[in-house]
């Protein structure tokens, strides 16, 4: 008698787990919405002796190609800051670069996956400052290429002494 509970627990076990495996899917997986539509922002660019740009810009997240760091994504998903493509200040930067006909130029850390900005229209930091990055007025935590812009955010790329 115990042989055969036994089996036919094995059986149903076995039934319940091959009709399980080959099962169709029943909920489908939404669609995700597009986490890198472009959007405007405000962009100011302040230097030691003043305003060098400011202007709305549109942008997404895309490649950004420097003299110094070469061509790499500045689309949010760098250091995993993201876990899909969204605009970044970098990339608003870059565009405002293009589009204005002023250059910028950044060196790429492979090790934080980003660039750092270090001329902007032929203002250098040098040894004795550094391009800081904030939007809304604050300071990035992250780098340039991994914060996520929103439409109408205030960003500003600002020489800053140390």
């Amino acid at each position: 008698m115990r042989q055969i509970l036994a089996r036919r627990s094995v059986i149903t076990t076995v039934a319940l787990g091959l009709a399980l495996a080959t099962a169709p899917a029943v909920a489908e997986a939404a669609p995700v919405p597009n986490t890198n539509a472009a959007v405007k922002v405000n962009l100011t660019v302040q230097g030691p002796d003043g305003l060098l740009f400011k202007g709305k810009i549109k942008t997404k997240g895309h490649d950004v190609t420097t003299a110094t760091g070469g061509t790499h994504k500045c689309d949010g998903t760098n250091g995993g800051a993201n876990p899909s493509k969204v605009p970044t200040p970098t990339a608003a930067l870059d565009d405002a670069a293009r589009l204005n006909y002023f250059g910028w130029d950044g060196t790429w850390y492979a090790s934080f996956d980003d660039y750092s900005v270090d001329t902007v229209k032929d203002v250098s930091g040098g040894g004795s400052a550094y391009w800081s990055i904030s939007v809304n007025g604050t300071p990035t935590p992250v780098g340039g290429c991994q914060f996520k812009l929103n439409a109408g955010d205030q960003v500003a790329f600002t020489w800053t002494s140390f």
